[in-house]
Formats: structure tokens, sequence, C-alpha cells
């Protein structure tokens, strides 16, 4: 069978640096196709050039065996290749039908008018074998972000996009929501459509993918025939060495620094009492809308309770604001890193020194040499790689912006930290460091808190768990008592089947 796709040596330089050496790659027909690699490896980078943003130095593209020059993302999609970003590219406030036709209207009149009734007509088409409860006429931003991606894979299709690059594609979806994605790549590929699927969750990878190719440093470390090649083989060759699985190490004392007492916000969370202990690191699972984000932000000052309080060695916080959370000792690591951890263009320094800029300041004047001095000491503690902070932050890979945001907190002198989703998006390799810091964390005295929707995430790191289920604490778990069953079964209303997310 001829490839669908075929990549013969592409290069890709940025002046003297050459940021991809050599890379080839082949997809057939129907094939989900794994794009795997550490962040920095060169994935963005070949899709980008595939997608028509970014043009190759050197190198061959064939299409169908037939031989293709792609200079724009419209010559990208002439070509029948369709990218759908990890950051969907939409517009919020037009409906599902302008989107799907976005650049490419149906008209009447002469081309004088646009032909809404049509547009919506064949959208409802296109959207039908996908998900047909999707409202062609509605906004774009009401619809959750798995509809979202279901629109733009429409949009693909409205073009008769043969090849679909889908980019981190599961990044804010539940589990149920993956589900209903399977099923829908699942189509696409009996229907012959090619997927090159971009995902750091081995677990989706060996569920969807038939083949992977494999990128380090830019460089192409291989293909490999997935059912055939183990999940350890795949990693290790992602990363360039074994990871060696690591048991948790308990930190805990008896010491208590932090308590929650009666803390409620309507019903997203609901009279919620624990105490935190110096040196512990506390787990917090559920299902999707049990209350874990909304709890952490609360405690953070992000949102304000309806009621309860929260006490530092003793003392009730005076403030409910996060500028009166961060004095007492708190530090949020969000789950919305881009949008809530972050400012993309400014260097790591302006980043780290955010919340304790008085301290690098002097008569109202910040103290640059200071703050950059005092930034690349922290970055060294975390391995920020590569070792700039004049860089923006935005320029590093996810996991590097999540250890620029710990350095933050531990530049504020913080002692209690909450990481919500701490290795969303992030690569297998940077995950084990973040579980590291985190461990270096509380051998410090520090105390963690962990929201996480990865069940072996919560256990690895966790001395105790809290299980919360509509707004409450159904269940605290400690030691042999912490197991995936155990939290299933303190997660799921009466019982019922479900699936933690």
């Amino acid at each position: 069978m001829q490839p669908r796709l075929s990549l013969s040596g592409v290069t890709k330089r940025f002046g003297s640096v050459t940021v991809l050496h050599d890379v080839s790659l082949t997809v057939m027909p129907g094939q989900v196709h794994g794009l795997l690699g550490e962040n920095g490896a060169g994935k963005s980078t070949l899709l980008n050039i595939l997608s028509g943003v970014l043009p190759r130095s050197s190198g061959a593209l064939t299409i169908d065996g037939a031989a293709v020059a792609i200079a724009s993302p419209r010559d990208a999609a002439a070509a029948g290749i369709a990218m759908i970003h990890q950051e969907l590219q939409q517009v919020p406030e037009l409906s599902v039908a302008q989107n799907i036709f976005l650049g490419a209207s149906l008209r009447r009149m002469g081309g004088m008018i646009v032909d809404r009734s049509a547009q919506e007509a064949e959208a409802r088409r296109i959207l039908a074998p996908l998900d047909a409860s999707i409202d062609v006429t509605a906004p774009v931003r009401s619809l959750r972000v798995a509809q979202r991606q279901i629109v733009e894979i429409a949009k693909a299709l409205r073009a008769n996009a043969r090849i679909i690059a889908m980019d981190e594609p599961t990044s804010s979806l539940t589990p149920a929501e993956f589900e209903r994605l399977v099923v829908v790549i699942e189509k696409l590929a009996a229907q012959g459509v090619s997927v090159i699927y971009v995902s750091h969750k081995m677990d989706e990878v060996f569920r969807l993918c038939q083949a992977a190719t494999i990128l380090r440093d830019g460089r192409l470390i291989g293909q490999v025939d997935l059912p055939q090649t183990p999940v350890a083989r795949v990693i290790e060759l992602m990363v360039g060495r074994e990871l060696v699985h690591v048991a948790h190490n308990s930190f805990a004392t008896d010491r208590v620094v932090a308590q929650v007492r009666g803390l409620s916000r309507g019903r997203a969370v609901r009279d919620v009492s624990f105490a935190l202990h110096a040196g512990e690191v506390l787990g917090i699972a559920g299902l999707v809308g049990s209350g874990r984000t909304e709890l952490l932000r609360l405690i953070a000052g992000v949102d304000r309770a309806d009621s309860g309080v929260v006490m530092v060695n003793g003392v009730e916080v005076a403030g409910t604001s996060p500028r009166a959370r961060i004095a007492a000792g708190f530090g949020l690591v969000p789950e919305e890193r881009k949008r809530d951890g972050i400012v993309r263009h400014r260097p790591i320094a302006s980043n780290v020194g955010l919340p304790a800029m008085r301290a690098f300041s002097r008569a109202g004047v910040i103290r640059r040499a200071f703050l950059k001095a005092r930034t690349e000491a922290l970055m060294r503690q975390v391995n920020l790689r590569p070792l700039d902070v004049t860089r923006p932050i935005g320029s590093f890979s996810g996991g590097n912006q999540q250890k620029a945001i710990i350095g933050r907190w531990l530049a504020a002198g913080t002692r209690i930290f909450l990481f919500d989703e701490p290795t969303r998006g992030i690569d297998v390799g940077a995950k084990a460091e973040i579980y590291d810091l985190i461990e270096r964390l509380a051998a410090e005295g520090r105390a963690v808190i962990v929201v996480s929707s990865e069940l072996p995430e919560v256990i690895r790191v966790s001395d105790r768990v809290l299980v919360m289920q509509e707004g409450r604490v159904s269940a605290t778990l400690a030691g042999a008592e912490i197991s995936e069953a155990a939290i299933a079964r303190a997660a799921i209303p009466n019982r019922q089947t479900g699936t933690i997310a």
C-alpha cells in the first residue's frame, strides 16, 4: 500500500541553529500515527512545517505518492492537511456553522451574500456521524472543549482533509470525553483519513495509535510498531534513558501548619475541613465537578468563600484575597498554566519576581541585577533548561514553565504549596522531575496539596488522599489504604459505575 504521507530528510534551521535534523516519517492511509518526544524534541516544529506555518529548510514531502510544496497554511489545506491545535483556533462569538466554514463561506446571489441556511444544513450533515447533538446555530463559546474539538474535526472534513494532525487533543478532556474522541478518531480512520496524534499520555497513545515516530532533540530516534513495543521501551527512546520507578518517600510530621474549617462556596464546595502537616503531601482526588479545583482556589484566595476559615499555625488568616493568602505563606500553581500562571512575553526573571517584587526593589525601583542573580540561583535548584532567565517564559516547554512557577513561590518564601494538575501537558521526563521537586519541598518541611486527575500521580506523591464527592469530603485515605479502587469507591456517588477524572 502506498503511504498517505511521507517526509524524507526534513531539516529546519533558524539562522545557524538547526532545530530539526534530517527527519523522516511515513503515515499510511487510515492509520493513527503517534508523534512522540519530550517537550522541545521538535514535534511542534515538524507539525508547523506540515501545516504550512514554517517552511522547511530542506527535505521532501509527498502525499499519496505526489510531491507537494507547502509554503502556507492555505497550501496545506489545499493538499488535504488539517491541524487541530491544543489551543483551538476558533472565533468564540461566531456560530458552530460559521466556524466550520470560516474562510470558505457558502454564498448566493453571485457571491454577494453568505448563505447561512446552506452552511447550517451542510454543517449538520458533516457533524451527524461525529456528534449530532451539537447545535450548529449555537456560538462556539457555549460548547464544551470536547465539542469544540469535534467542530474543528468537522471543519477539517469540510475541507476534505486526508491528514489530520492533533496536538495534545485531550489535555482538557475528561475520561468520558476522551472515550467519545476515541470513537470519532476510529470513524475517521475507517474512512481512510490518516491521523497524526501528539500526546504525552502513553495510555492514550497505545490505545489509539498503530505506530509512532519518536523524536529527541530535533532528531529522529526511530519509528516503532506500538503493539510490538513495550511502553517502557518507548519512554526510554523518548527521554534517552531508563526512567526508574521511585517509591513514595514520606516526610510528614505531626506538626499542623494549616487548617481548613467548614469551607463552603455554593454547591461547589460544602463544609470542607482538614488539617495539613509540615512535610506532608496531601492529594485531592474525585470526579470532574467534585470540587477539587474550586477548593484549591478558595484556599488560595482566588475565589471568596461563603463561609469557613483558613488557619496557619493556629491563627486565622486575616483577609481572603490572593495577596493575604500569599502573605500567609500560600502559593498556587494553577491548572491553566498559560492563562493563570505566567506572563508569556515577560522573561523568566520577571515572572519569578511577581509575588515578591518588593524584596527585589529599593525605593520603588527594581534591582534588576539582584533579581536576575536570585532567579538564576533558584532556577538551578529546579533544573530549568536552558538556564536563561532573560528569555520569555512563553518560549519554554510546559515542564520548564512549571519549574519557573515553583521557583516563583520559593522566591516568595512560600511554606504551603497548592498544585492544581501539576503535570498537565508535561512530558514523561519532566513529570519525574516535578515529582522530585514536590518531594524535595516536603523534605524541606514545606506542606503540599496536590489536585490531580491522574490517580497513579495522586498515589505516587501523596501521604494522605482526601477524596471529594459533590463538593464534600467523602473519605480520607492514608498509607496502605490508598489505592485506585479505594479512591474510586469514595469518589462515585451511590457506588454507581463511573469514571475518575
